[in-house]
């Protein structure tokens, strides 16, 4: 039987590192936003500039005005939310794996078989955890870079599923790896997919 496990997480609390470590312990593919726009640009729904220049935020012009585009002349990130939703579910269907972001907890909602998982930390802690494995940054930027990052997530999240953001009602299990570690992290999440 398949297993489909999702993880969001916080800037720097450990989600992909989490994620590619359940699934290579499960023996089942892993997929992250660079892989998940690959197979979008691969279906041939997205041209590969688009994609270099999108990121994971919303565009600061929505509102009134972006209503009144049709299906055809929907914005950049209309398009690439489309063409991810659709990779995200194709993948899903195709195999067991893990998906890292992406808003995949919602978008694979209706999903049997799938154990959505959150990430967290504290703040100091996900900025310092990043300085030591970014030995070239300072802490300053890195402080900035989490913001930035916290910030853009959520407005990505709330702008596409209407839900807030790291809302513990959204996830099977949340995680906080400031607490737990990594390790046991990653042992919570094998063993809450056992019965997948």
């Amino acid at each position: 039987m398949k297993k489909i496990i999702t993880i969001a997480r916080e800037f720097g609390a450990g989600g992909g590192e989490i994620g590619r470590r359940v699934a290579k312990e499960l023996g089942i593919a892993y997929y992250d936003r660079d892989i998940i726009l690959k197979t979008a640009v691969a279906s041939g729904k997205l041209d590969p500039e688009q994609v270099r220049r999108w990121d994971e935020r919303v565009p600061n012009s929505f509102g009134f005005a972006q209503s009144l585009f049709d299906f055809y002349n929907k914005p950049l990130d209309e398009e690439i939310w489309n063409a991810q939703m659709e990779a995200i579910r194709n993948l899903a269907n195709q195999e067991s794996c893990v998906i890292v972001g992406r808003n995949s907890d919602y978008i694979l909602a209706e999903f049997d078989h799938c154990l959505r998982v959150f990430v967290h930390a504290g703040f100091q802690w996900r900025v310092e955890r990043m300085v030591g494995m970014m030995k070239d940054a300072t802490q300053e930027q890195v402080r900035a870079d989490a913001r930035e990052a916290d910030h853009a997530r959520k407005r990505y999240c709330e702008y596409y599923t209407h839900r807030a953001y790291g809302d513990a009602r959204n996830y099977d299990i949340t995680l906080n790896t400031e607490k737990l570690g990594i390790d046991k992290a990653v042992n919570l999440v094998l063993a809450a997919a056992e019965d997948l």
